[in-house]
């Protein structure tokens, strides 16, 4: 149980809540996809994906309403050059975000997403995490509820990405108290680090390891220690999406650990979870692999904004129009099977 008591607590009482995946919706989507004008399993994971989709939404799935949301949140630790960009940027690209200028804008236009952007104080950061907690678990438990007011609007799927410089070096960090390690074995080269930039940022990850590593057995401390608002913001639309039995695709390096959060708070947590992509961040595959976890694309990206797993929801979107539209081997009047 956490130190001061009640804040983390209402998180954990959420977590024991979770609905479970819905098994005749599941076994309906298979059945479905074994009477469709194919060869069975030919269309490989799509079909998977369908029946993944049917078995959170509990029905035959749909995307009507996906939504990108983007969280954007500045960190203490930046200021001491832990990212080859100053902290200004990320309200900057906030603004760019609103002006319609930046990748995932065009990504979500071409695919017919919804975008929504939040701004996390960011005129004030994290505490330095080389120094001090990011947040009070007071903070922490009430950004995680912030994060929950993404669901608003009923999406009927959620990709998460963020915004935030430093936040590479921040989630290093949080894997390495999760999954164990050294800054060395965690930390990338970001938004563009030289060799020099990468010994500082490894540097500055190191010494938040070993301020905060003693608290690393109990993930929720773990995050509101090491992690950053868009992480817990991020952690909070998890659940809200759990609870409402809206299926999630998680973007990439930093987004990947606000799930790896829940995951160590009971691994399935985040069964309801796709990963949309495994970005050029050599941690994030090690992250994906320590929760068995299969990512959706690999296309070397490494921008964050929500833009991979905005890409994989065109493939959630392709799977689940082939699972409906598609004519079954009757209404087509095409025989399934060679005679005997």
């Amino acid at each position: 149980m956490s130190a001061t008591g009640l804040p983390f607590d209402d998180i954990r009482a959420l977590v024991r809540q979770m609905p479970q995946q819905d098994g005749r919706a599941r076994h309906d989507a298979r059945h479905r996809q074994e009477e469709l004008t194919k060869p069975s399993g030919s269309l490989g994971r799509l079909e998977d994906i369908a029946e993944w989709m049917a078995a959170w939404q509990g029905r035959a799935p749909t995307v009507n309403r996906p939504v990108v949301a983007v969280f954007a949140a500045n960190h203490g630790i930046a200021a001491r050059g832990a990212s080859a960009f100053p902290p200004e940027v990320t309200r900057q690209m906030v603004e760019n975000f609103a002006a319609g200028g930046a990748a995932i804008n065009q990504i979500c236009a071409t695919f017919d997403l919804g975008l929504k952007i939040f701004d996390l104080a960011l005129d004030y950061p994290t505490g330095d995490i080389t120094l001090e907690p990011a947040l009070s678990e007071r903070d922490c438990a009430a950004t995680m509820a912030y994060g929950m007011e993404c669901l608003a609007g009923e999406p009927d799927l959620l990709c998460i990405g963020e915004m935030g410089i430093g936040n590479t070096a921040v989630a290093s960090a949080l894997f390495a108290a999760l999954f164990g390690g050294t800054a060395r074995d965690w930390v990338g080269p970001g938004t563009g680090h030289d060799s020099a930039g990468m010994a500082r940022k490894t540097a500055l990850v190191q010494e938040a390891i070993d301020l905060h590593g003693r608290h690393a057995a109990d993930p929720l401390e773990a995050l509101r220690r090491l992690g950053g608002r868009e992480i817990a913001a991020m952690g909070g639309a998890i659940l809200a999406a759990r609870m409402q039995r809206v299926p999630v695709i998680v973007d990439g390096f930093v987004a990947t650990a606000a799930a790896a959060v829940l995951y160590k708070l009971a691994p399935d947590t985040i069964d309801h979870c796709l990963f949309g992509h495994v970005s050029a961040e050599p941690g994030h595959q090690r992250a994906l692999q320590a929760m068995g976890k299969v990512p959706l694309l690999a296309l070397g990206m490494r921008l964050g904004e929500g833009t991979g797993a905005a890409l994989a929801a065109a493939m959630v979107k392709a799977a689940v129009a082939c699972h409906n539209g598609m004519a079954t081997f009757a209404q087509a009047g095409v025989s399934d099977r060679a005679a005997d």
